[in-house]
């Protein structure tokens, strides 16, 4: 069956640069497929508004202020597992098969989902489960999805923390004081590993490599000492 109609969402936390894979998507799809583009509001949690919550972008929509905007034109969600949604009452349910129905009420032939490693992994389990087609883009400053070399919005992460670290140096320098610069990551260093490298950190803590806090000072006092 030809595809003539596509969705897609965003979902999880919000990173530098996805409004532009929403436009890359939009107007690929319109321009040369021809095809139409529902954009699925807040994740999924769009489909389980009835009628389901979307828009139609069309190619007018991305301006420049559109593509310099952070965070994500159709919003998303970082909570609310569909297999285990948490209700009003306290309860918890399976509302996977809502989400189900709601794709197949706008008619979608298929879902491109932006997301990181836990939503693309619901979703993965949804279209699965409801036989959609679907198409995953990595997106996460944790730059943690596997098989993927470098996820939207990583190295912009990468160069926000680069920069916090020259901001941060020079203060150090003047008062003789050890700065701690905290990064996000979760259980990945990457942004850590890089951005230490790249802005000069004399000592890299990252979740891989188990560390000892009176070996940290040792190195810092021997820094201290050969600098003088």
């Amino acid at each position: 069956m030809a595809i003539k109609r596509i969705g897609v969402l965003t979902s999880g936390g919000d990173c530098a640069g996805l409004n532009a894979v929403i436009r890359a998507v939009t107007k690929r799809a319109i321009t040369r497929y021809g095809w139409e583009v529902y954009g699925i509001e807040d994740g999924s949690h769009g489909f389980l508004d009835r009628p389901p919550r979307f828009q139609k972008p069309a190619l007018t929509d991305f301006t420049g202020n559109v593509l310099r905007m952070g965070g994500t034109m159709l919003g998303s969600v970082n909570s609310g597992d569909p297999f285990d949604f948490p209700m009003p009452d306290g309860s918890r349910q399976d509302r996977s098969e809502e989400i189900d129905e709601g794709y197949k009420l706008l008619g979608l032939d298929a879902l491109i989902a932006i997301g990181g490693d836990g939503s693309l992994a619901i979703l993965r389990k949804l279209a699965q489960r409801g036989g959609w087609n679907l198409v995953g883009v990595p997106k996460t400053i944790d730059n943690d999805v596997d098989f993927t070399e470098n996820a939207v919005g990583y190295l912009t992460a990468v160069d926000v923390a680069t920069e916090a670290l020259d901001r941060l140096q020079p203060t150090a320098a003047s008062h003789s004081r050890v700065m701690i610069l905290e990064v996000m990551g979760r259980d990945h260093g990457h942004i850590a590993i890089n951005a230490g490298v790249a802005g000069g950190a004399d000592v890299i803590l990252i979740p891989e490599i188990p560390y000892d806090f009176d070996r940290i000072c040792t190195k810092l006092e021997d820094i201290r000492q050969q600098e003088g």
